[in-house]
């Protein structure tokens, strides 16, 4: 087996965004990205500053620190960085065999074969206040690939709203999330919790501004109830 690249392993927690929002989950959080946002609030898990603290284990070694974290099967979470850099098919196909299931949350710029057997895919394509640019026939591939998809896009102004509008018209089957984005970049003590509830409830006006009815728009909840902490 390929080692994975981890971060960190945590939980169990609960989800806080996209279509999982609230639901118990085990994290597993890879280290490395081929994005690097503007506003990226786990930089200790895409910049290579960090490569040192990310330990490569099997998809073995993995599942067993996740049964250790529940010995029930519950929702097992691979986020980064990106994990669709990762192998991690290995690790899908031990985990489900033991009854746990899984979804993933990607970019949508990396496409691999094993992400058609995850329970659930969150592709959360990155709006023009990330500074990144969308690659749309890579995004395509990533909406086909699985048969559980659901987008999830953060929202920092209007120009990123517009962003969401188009991508709604895309892929207008698939069921779409917004979130106010956060934009603290460091520790829990600077994160203003102020400046994000003042952009959800712009973002809840500006749909309705709109009659946008076909989209659920959601808190982070995450950021929320503990800030920018780590959860180690």
């Amino acid at each position: 087996m390929s080692a994975i690249r981890i971060s960190e392993i945590f939980g169990p927690t609960i989800a806080g965004e996209g279509a999982q929002i609230g639901k118990p989950t085990v994290f597993v959080r890879t280290g490395g990205c081929d994005y690097r946002c503007a506003w990226c609030d786990t930089l200790y898990a895409v910049e290579t500053q960090y490569k040192a603290d990310w330990l490569p284990m099997t998809a073995n070694e993995v599942f067993e620190e996740v049964q250790h974290l529940s010995p029930e099967p519950i929702l097992v979470t691979l986020s980064g960085g990106n994990p669709a850099i990762q192998p991690l098919g290995d690790l899908i196909d031990i985990g489900q065999c033991a009854g746990y299931t899984f979804t993933m949350e990607t970019q949508g710029s990396v496409v691999r074969p094993w992400m058609s057997c995850l329970d659930a895919l969150t592709i959360s394509p990155k709006p023009p206040s990330s500074r990144m640019t969308t690659r749309f026939d890579l995004l395509d591939e990533c909406v086909r690939c699985n048969p559980n998809p659901s987008l999830k896009v953060v929202v920092a102004d209007e120009e990123d709203y517009q962003y969401a509008r188009v991508i709604a018209g895309r892929y207008p089957f698939v069921p779409l999330y917004l979130q106010p984005c956060n934009m603290t970049v460091g520790e829990a003590t600077a994160f203003d919790l102020t400046a994000l509830l003042a952009t959800y409830t712009w973002l809840v006006d500006r749909a309705a501004q709109d009659q946008w009815h076909t989209v659920t728009i959601l808190p982070q909840l995450h950021t929320i109830v503990w800030g920018n902490r780590r959860a180690v």
